[in-house]
């Protein structure tokens, strides 16, 4: 009589369910029976739509037989490992990872398949995070200390224009000062803008889709004529505690530059997704937020794509290139982070923040 294979015990759960790298088990017909978070979080996808498929059908490699490597290794029942393979994960992105595949069986038992695989890619995704983080901080010092030299000497321009408009004999010549008041009170707004909020944020219980239905509302409101805007949320993400005024505005900022880039003909979608265990700013957190805003536009301009974070770098006609900016400086506020992908013909932005409180 064949003897069951036994269950996974509550610790092996717990430690599958930790590791940081994604850990994928197949049966001897090469179907998925266990995937852990990080494996979910790696193929963006739930392990309740995706046990039960073949491993050909998850594990997609251009170029490489993958279905005959499997069958060989569990007939052989000898590990191996392939490094620095691509894998495309279901929305079209290309990952690159090392992959170690171990036979796992006892005796005579039917072998199963561990499948491990390593992101290579994800300590280069690190890397420009702590860059783009670093590269933040220092536009927003150089900004607060232009903003301190240009406000104090605007302040008294204005003061100096209002009292030579009080002594002007002639009102006729009022519309100079006029103007010089009005130009004075311009830049202190842009200044204001470029500094963002200047009051302490308040947090409180945030439902990320609530925001996120506020904003679809303002723009259909603004945009009614289109474009599309598409919803694919996930409705496990717990409240946290966040400004919720100040991430509308943040989400409301990155949206908008999404419908202007795709116009009414155009699509964007709203996707938001739970990530475990996933490093930001040189801290792995135990659960993070993603929210995703997608547009089929044209694309971000490749030469503009290392610096649209920093103030009045526009590629649209009109814009003032403070969206981005202040968005990320929103968002940064909340210990996250936006980063951006794009290439012709689609653009992605990325607002990750952590769920921990």
């Amino acid at each position: 009589m064949k003897t069951p294979t036994p269950r996974k015990t509550s610790t092996e759960k717990k430690i599958l369910d930790n590791l940081n790298t994604a850990v994928l088990l197949f049966d001897k017909d090469l179907r998925l029976i266990h995937i852990n978070p990080a494996g979910e979080m790696l193929f963006d996808v739930s392990a309740r739509y995706v046990l039960g498929v073949q491993a050909m059908d998850i594990l997609i490699c251009p170029g490489d037989a993958v279905e005959s490597r499997l069958r060989q290794a569990a007939q052989t029942r000898q590990p191996f490992t392939e490094r620095e393979i691509n894998i495309v994960l279901v929305d079209g992105r290309t990952i690159r990872v090392n992959c170690t595949v171990l036979p796992i069986h006892q005796f005579r038992d039917e072998v199963e398949l561990l499948v491990e695989l390593h992101q290579i890619d994800r300590q280069l995704r690190i890397s420009r995070e702590e860059h783009l983080l670093s590269q933040h901080q220092a536009t927003q010092a150089l900004i607060r200390g232009l903003a301190h030299e240009i406000k104090n000497p605007l302040g008294g321009l204005r003061g100096a224009a209002q009292l030579l408009e009080q002594e002007l004999p002639d009102k006729s010549l009022r519309e100079y000062t006029r103007i010089i008041i009005e130009e004075a009170d311009r830049l202190q707004g842009l200044m204001d803008r470029m500094l963002g909020p200047n009051r302490l944020p308040k947090p409180g219980k945030v439902n990320i889709h609530f925001l996120l239905e506020r904003v679809r509302s303002l723009i259909l409101a603004e945009h009614p004529h289109g474009p599309q805007l598409e919803r694919d949320y996930d409705p496990s993400i717990p409240e946290f505690m966040a400004d919720g005024d100040r991430l509308f505005q943040a989400l409301l900022n990155l949206v908008r530059n999404a419908v202007k880039a795709t116009g009414s003909t155009g699509r964007v979608e709203l996707r938001t997704r739970v990530l475990r265990q996933f490093t930001m700013g040189g801290k792995c957190h135990r659960l993070v937020l993603r929210v995703e805003i997608q547009d089929n536009g044209p694309g971000i301009p490749l030469e503009l794509q290392e610096r649209i974070f920093f103030p009045m770098v526009t590629g649209q006609a009109g814009g003032t290139g403070l969206g981005l900016p202040i968005a990320q400086e929103l968002v940064n506020q909340h210990g996250g982070l936006i980063e951006c992908e794009s290439h012709p013909g689609e653009a992605r932005f990325f607002v990750y923040l952590p769920l921990e409180t």
